[in-house]
């Protein structure tokens, strides 16, 4: 027989049992949500403070996108500009490092090459600014032009020829860009209008194409490029003036690297604020060393093109690491140590790879593997620039006008006349054997 007290015993224990059970499933459960959390937690990408460009954050998404910061944007005549909070994800990293790679190297080669005397006349090299070159083509769309001064075989590259177009070009060669006829600071692509040697001289043809744009109701934006030394030509002042007037979709931008071939920026400007100096044109100063703050400033400036708003001045502040030209050491200005800080703390390249890599983005591994693989790509290139052939002198002849008959071409004396032989290059590589 059940008695009372035995009955309230049960009950206790089966209380007491009850109670045991729900404690154990919730160990169970805190030790599955633990482990969960664990495998997430050895999944992500570590987390460590980089002393490139104030980046300081970097956060990993479920697509596998790194949250990077970058040094802040200085505005002009504008309320908002763009973000500071950035994303790269590792094609990207990939890609704009192996850019500025092939560009780093292309430059030593073309230098090397002037020191032999195998490449004449003016030379221009980019080394020290190829994060401005790569950050703002990764924004450019399909339809967007570029014109720049003379420091252009960086933006040659990226616009579409090949190393091996730009190294034989330098040297003269059927091989280059225009088949050796344009030499260092007159190349071009489709959507590349080249180089220019006259300072200042692409503003306003800059302004020409971006009007031209317009004029078709494309959704795109020219970017014009010139140096602090060019910022005082008073046609960009009147090329300023019209792209307001109109509301152009142009990027005036103004590669600040610091000296106007020998003279500081401070000696030659009463500002050296170069984004304010559009006045009513509103303007941006970028970390031009930051590929990624390029790039952003770019896409940000661009939508605001687009958007019918008129055109935009960035300054770029970047650093070159030779002289103006080749036939400057550089070092006449400066000091070697200030070049040398400038490789060590702001270097576009190195920093950037510091920062994929401890993104977890690339590993040193793989980096090294494309460091290989552009010493081949130049070298490959070395040799047609050094060894292939010139054009004949009946090439003298072509190119000048476009879509005409063939004409009759003075001399080089007033007494010499010489019909036209071809009308164009190509039309002369084709009779050779070249085209």
């Amino acid at each position: 027989m059940l008695t009372s007290w035995k009955f309230d015993n049960l009950i206790i224990r089966l209380v007491n049992f009850k109670t045991a059970l729900q404690k154990l499933q919730l160990f169970v459960d805190w030790k599955s949500k633990m482990a969960l959390f664990m495998n997430v937690f050895k999944a992500r990408a570590p987390i460590a403070p980089v002393s490139f460009a104030a980046s300081a954050t970097q956060l990993r998404s479920v697509s596998g996108d790194v949250s990077f910061t970058t040094k802040g944007y200085k505005l002009h005549k504008l309320d908002s500009g763009p973000s500071s909070e950035v994303t790269l994800n590792k094609a990207d990293a990939i890609h704009y490092y192996k850019q500025m790679q092939t560009i780093r190297r292309m430059e030593s080669s073309a230098g090397n090459l002037y020191k032999e005397k195998k490449i004449r006349g003016f030379c221009h090299l980019y080394s020290g600014q190829e994060a401005c070159a790569v950050g703002m083509h990764s924004a450019m769309t399909e339809g967007d032009q570029v014109i720049t001064a003379y420091r252009c075989h960086g933006w040659t590259y990226l616009l579409g020829s090949t190393v091996t177009e730009v190294l034989a070009e330098l040297t003269g060669r059927m091989s280059g860009n225009v088949h050796g006829k344009g030499g260092s600071m007159h190349m071009y692509t489709p959507s590349f209008y080249g180089g220019n040697g006259i300072v200042g001289a692409q503003q306003p043809l800059g302004a020409g194409i971006a009007f031209a744009l317009k004029y078709r109701n494309q959704k795109n934006v020219c970017i014009t490029l010139y140096g602090d030394g060019a910022a005082n030509q008073g046609q960009l002042f009147e090329a300023a003036n019209m792209a307001k007037l109109w509301d152009l979709p142009v990027l005036f931008v103004c590669e600040n690297n610091g000296f106007g071939m020998g003279t500081a920026v401070e000696r030659s400007s009463a500002s050296t604020e170069y984004y304010t100096r559009g006045d009513y044109v509103p303007g941006i100063w970028v970390d031009g060393m930051d590929v990624l703050a390029v790039r952003e400033a770019t896409r940000w400036a661009k939508e605001y093109c687009n958007a019918g708003k008129g055109p935009l001045v960035l300054d770029m502040a970047t650093y070159r690491y030779g002289g103006h030209s080749m036939s400057d050491p550089g070092t006449s200005y400066r000091t070697r140590e200030e070049i040398q800080e400038v490789r060590k703390s702001r270097d576009p390249i190195t920093g950037f790879k510091d920062r994929i890599i401890t993104a977890g983005l690339a590993t040193e591994e793989e980096l090294k593997e494309l460091d290989k693989e552009v010493r081949h790509i130049v070298d490959d290139a070395l040799k047609v620039a050094t060894t292939d052939e010139m054009l004949p002198a009946e090439a003298l002849y072509t190119d000048i006008y476009h879509n005409t008959p063939k004409q009759m071409v003075r001399g080089a004396t007033i007494d010499e006349t010489i019909p036209q032989p071809y009308l164009n290059s190509q039309e002369l590589l084709k009779a050779i054997g070249r085209a």
